[in-house]
């Protein structure tokens, strides 16, 4: 399994492999065209309310880590989804997130710890 994480702003590239946007909100100033997604899966993003408190201050990251990985466990048929895919072969999951770490990074690590399972 190979899991990676891409900027939408970033080209694609056939290294990508099965590309999902793993944002709740479009990026703006992108086309479906030029993203180039296979899938969108908006429901396992964090919660608005998550997603704002910690860009608010990048600085919480560890208490967003736990609490994304909090509502990740009710994610359900959307992780497990993901999961499939990245078992499948390269998966790349696509935000337009500037932050480093982001929930891209959070979401990465749940998938690895599901498909090793």
């Amino acid at each position: 399994m190979q899991v990676s994480i891409k900027r939408v702003y970033e080209s694609p590239s056939p290294d990508d492999g099965r590309r999902v946007l793993v944002d709740r909100l479009w990026p703006r100033g992108v086309s479906k065209e030029k993203a180039r997604l296979d899938a969108w899966a908006r429901d396992i993003a964090p919660s608005h309310e998550l997603r704002r408190w910690y860009h608010a201050d990048p600085a919480r990251w560890e208490e967003f880590r736990e609490r994304y990985l909090a509502e990740l466990k009710g994610a359900g048929e959307a992780l497990r989804s993901l999961a499939r895919l990245a078992g499948e072969g390269r998966l790349t999951l696509v935000t337009a997130s500037r932050n480093e770490p982001n929930h891209a990074a959070v979401l990465k690590e749940c998938l690895e710890r599901l498909t090793q399972a």
